[in-house]
């Protein structure tokens, strides 16, 4: 885990909602017509972001590589979610070291 990685994905407020929203995807996404054992389609976050489909994708990209959220590919789509396990690492590092 990257810290300093993982601060400057959460500078960005776009990322703080795509995360916020795959907390509870239910409540953001109900119009997913897939279930959500593996997550939320790409699709659905392009459309809830309501920006271009690359810079979407960049956003999610970085949040990959923070290790906030993962990637799983299902046939031709790609379904995200959060990576409790990094989150919550993060959060009791920072605790710790503030």
């Amino acid at each position: 885990m990257d810290t300093e990685v993982i601060l400057k994905a959460l500078a960005n407020p776009v990322r703080r909602n795509i995360l916020q929203w795959l907390k509870t995807p239910q409540q953001y996404f109900p119009q997913q017509y897939h279930s959500f054992e593996a997550g939320v389609c790409a699709g659905q976050i392009d459309q809830k972001v309501g920006l271009s489909q690359s810079t979407v994708s960049n956003h999610l990209a970085i949040l990959q590589k923070a290790g906030l959220i993962r990637c799983q590919k299902v046939g031709q789509w790609s379904f995200y979610e959060r990576d409790e396990q990094t989150i919550q690492q993060f959060l009791l590092a920072l605790q710790h070291d503030l």
